[in-house]
């Protein structure tokens, strides 16, 4: 059959103990690079499929995403030119490859901070205030620079824990067209104060903290969506009481894109395999915007890119599909699109998923060995999300995986962060592999790992850093044989998952 693109715009477990106990008895796997490098071969087991995913292939895959940023501004994020020349990266191998890879557009918020944020007090004494110490650019906030009198809406200072300040219209009744308001933070969301400031004619908004405990610094978040047209900022509880004073005026200066843009996801189908007990295995291919974005996420779609052109000519008894996402970094979008898309047109196609793979920064640079708690064993709720029946057998599989190599690995704890939160909330049995990023090490995982106790795992975490000095060839060369491990294992048979 010939293959072809499409372009989508959506409105055996051989008995998985016993293929474990198969492993642990080989020594690790150590690739003959001209064999390995044959792809034409038939990678249809663990051992040979780890033999062919070798760390300098991921490397040059890893190298080839630098690459993309390096001409694109120097990141990959959703909505930007980098993010569709990475798209196409990954579609042309895979078709390069025997794939026919499925191209999920969808729309999404975009937002990027294009300069530094200015606020200062004029009068009645002058004061620059410091972006990140003393304030913080909102999400989604427009783009302006304004002068004018500050005017305080609802602060109800007398009853700190009660704030519905700039909640209702009615609380700008007699605020003067072009002043900038000041709200405090609480009892709806900063969108529904600042849109509700911008209709009674604001120019700019100030949200103060709460002063309640816990709750006085300086602060960031969100607006939600691109609504906005004004400055829009956060800040401290005592620089907010220093600005409700009469006669007090500020200067508030912002440069932000801040639209709805279109983003891609990416899924291939191996030509083989059950179609009604499909083994999805995914990683972001977003960066953020103030970076390559490397160990995040180069690292596992890279990973999971060359399993893919390894596995091409394997015959698996379930289909393997392969998925890489957009707008992680913006909130899950990606894979929430995919998941609510196949729910609310396809719901068939959903209940056919039998288990979802995450990978999700496996190249940290002071990295540990974590597998997702699937079974919740030491990250119960409500402390982190339940795993679907099935997740601690998939947890099971990569912590055998790591025992039978002489490895010691760890739990994760499902917190939603990664793009393994929509498919458990679809009930779908899900698990995956993480290095860390910003908890430090502690000197049982030194001894364990390696690496520099009282340090980052990642350091670098969504900084400009990140680039491909930042990602440990070590810890692809373990997670890639994991990853590699477990997905050729399900797609012999999920018993014991579903």
């Amino acid at each position: 059959m010939t293959h072809h693109s499409r372009w989508l715009r959506t409105t055996a477990l051989l008995g998985g103990a016993a293929l474990l106990a198969a492993t642990a008895a080989q020594a690790p796997a150590t690739a003959d690079p001209d064999d390995a490098n044959n792809t034409d071969r038939n990678n249809n087991s663990s051992r040979k499929l780890r033999a062919a995913v070798t760390p300098e292939h991921v490397m040059e895959r890893i190298h080839a995403l630098s690459d993309i940023a390096a001409a694109h501004d120097g990141n990959r994020a959703s909505g930007t030119p980098g993010f569709a020349a990475s798209r196409d990266y990954v579609v042309d191998t895979l078709e390069a490859a025997g794939y026919s890879p499925i191209v999920q557009e969808f729309d999404f918020p975009y937002f990027a901070q294009v300069a530094p944020s200015m606020f200062e007090r004029v009068t009645p004494e002058a004061t620059t205030y410091v972006e990140d110490t003393d304030f913080g650019l909102m999400d989604y906030s427009g783009s302006g620079d304004v002068t004018a009198t500050v005017q305080s809406v609802d602060l109800n200072l007398g009853d700190l824990s009660g704030s519905t300040s700039g909640c209702e219209a009615e609380d700008f009744a007699g605020f003067t067209a072009g002043n900038i308001a000041l709200i405090r933070r609480g009892g709806c969301t900063f969108g529904v104060k600042v849109l509700n400031a911008e209709a009674a004619g604001a120019t700019g908004v100030i949200i103060m903290n709460t002063g309640t405990e816990g709750a006085t610094d300086a602060f960031s978040g969100t607006l939600g969506g691109p609504d906005v047209t004004v400055p829009a900022v956060g800040t401290s509880f005592a620089i907010g009481q220093s600005l409700d004073v009469a006669g007090t005026s500020v200067h508030l200066a912002t440069s932000t894109e801040s639209e709805i843009r279109p983003t891609w996801n990416i899924t291939a189908d191996t030509n083989r395999g059950n179609d009604a007990n499909v083994v999805m295995a995914g990683a972001h291919l977003d960066s953020v915007i103030d970076g390559a974005g490397m160990n995040d996420n180069a690292s596992g779609s890279a990973t999971l890119l060359e399993v893919a052109v390894q596995m091409k000519k394997v015959k698996p008894r379930n289909t393997v599909r392969f998925a890489w996402w957009g707008a992680e970094e913006a909130g899950l979008l990606g894979s929430t699109h995919y998941v609510t898309d196949i729910a609310e047109n396809d719901p068939e196609a959903l209940d056919s998923v039998a288990a979802y793979l995450n990978f999700d920064m496996i190249g940290s640079p002071n990295y540990g060995l974590f597998v997702l708690d699937g079974d919740n064993s030491r990250f119960p709720p409500p402390d982190a999300a339940e795993g679907p029946e099935g997740s601690g057998a998939i947890e099971a599989l990569f912590h055998g995986y790591f025992d039978s190599q002489g490895l010691v690995s760890e739990e994760a704890a499902f917190t939603g962060r990664s793009d393994y939160g929509p498919f458990i909330e679809a009930g779908i049995p899900s698990g995956g592999l993480f290095t860390g990023h910003e908890a430090v090490k502690t000197e049982a995982q030194a001894e364990a790992w390696g690496g520099t106790v009282g340090e980052e795992f990642d350091p670098c975490y969504h900084a400009a850093c990140d680039g491909v000095g930042n990602v440990s060839v070590e810890a692809i060369d373990h997670n890639s044989d994991a990853m590699a491990h477990v997905i050729i294992t399900l797609a012999g048979s999920t018993r014991g998952v579903n």
